[in-house]
């Protein structure tokens, strides 16, 4: 008596299937349909889970076990009386990232083209992202020798002054987490390339209140720096000018250095953002 064909072999055998379609779906179209179905979502003020299906394509079965996916990462949220799927925090976190960082990037211009006008040097944003800073905008020096950062460039933290600055306002056990599992890479023979020499620098940033990148990165060039703030007290960016060393003595960095701050302020202000607490400490005592 001939086995019993199986499942798949029943799959195998209807005529007209494709082999992609008796496949698993990969990882890619998983996600594929997820972004689908979060799309439809957001763009319905509560959505049942039968319109979804027939919106989608997508058999009920399997817009359930996806949704209930999204929901296990914040996504999307479920209300259990009116059956109404809506879209979750972590979603909102996302988008609102986004518009924040599209915001500073506008919103920082005036002040990029201030501090390039008033110093005659490169004037830079950059935020932090995993550890290393992220050039998003930049104005730059009208001086035949002058510094470049593409925008999306990424730049050691512990080298950079936009990165210490950022460093400045997390406290030190932070600090440490971030970078003790990693070397401290070292560029030129005044990088701070060991966790001491680094928290030492971050000491005198705090009490200044803007940083300086003294050709830690590059030699021949320094950067001056300081953080920008969002709504809660925490520094997402921070704003700088750079330029050769020949043209940024340590008086030139000193008459610069309150007016970088002030940009930053400045900034920080017009993003709707407001200092955090180390950095409202230093503003009564300077």
């Amino acid at each position: 008596m001939p086995a019993k064909p199986t499942q798949q072999d029943q799959l195998r055998a209807k005529p007209g299937r494709k082999a992609s379609e008796n496949a698993v779906p990969s990882s890619v179209q998983v996600l594929d349909r997820s972004l689908k179905l979060l799309d439809l979502v957001a763009s319905a003020d509560g959505a049942a889970l039968t319109d979804l299906s027939d919106q989608s394509g997508m058999a009920p079965s399997t817009v359930h076990r996806l949704l209930t996916s999204l929901a296990n990462h914040g996504m999307v949220t479920h209300d259990a009386e009116t059956g109404a799927w809506t879209i979750g925090l972590k979603a909102f976190e996302i988008g609102n990232a986004f518009l924040r960082f599209r915001k500073l990037g506008t919103i920082s211009r005036p002040f990029l083209k201030q501090l390039m006008e008033h110093s005659g040097e490169t004037a830079n944003i950059g935020i932090e992202d995993g550890g290393d800073v992220v050039f998003i905008s930049q104005v730059e020096s009208h001086a035949p020798m002058r510094a470049f950062f593409r925008p999306g460039r990424r730049g050691p933290i512990h080298a950079s002054g936009i990165g210490k600055a950022i460093l400045s306002t997390w406290d030190n056990a932070a600090i440490e987490r971030l970078l003790t599992p990693r070397p401290l890479a070292r560029f030129t023979e005044k990088t701070r390339d060991t966790l001491p020499k680094l928290l030492t620098d971050i000491e005198t940033i705090r009490a200044r209140g803007w940083s300086i990148d003294d050709e830690e990165h590059t030699l021949g060039m320094r950067c001056l720096a300081a953080p920008i703030f969002n709504e809660y007290g925490e520094a997402i960016a921070g704003i700088s000018v750079s330029g050769p060393a020949v043209r940024l003595p340590d008086a030139t960095l000193a008459a610069l250095g309150p007016v970088v701050e002030a940009a930053a302020e400045g900034v920080t202000q017009a993003m709707g953002g407001r200092r955090g607490v180390s950095s409202q400490r230093h503003a009564q005592t300077s």
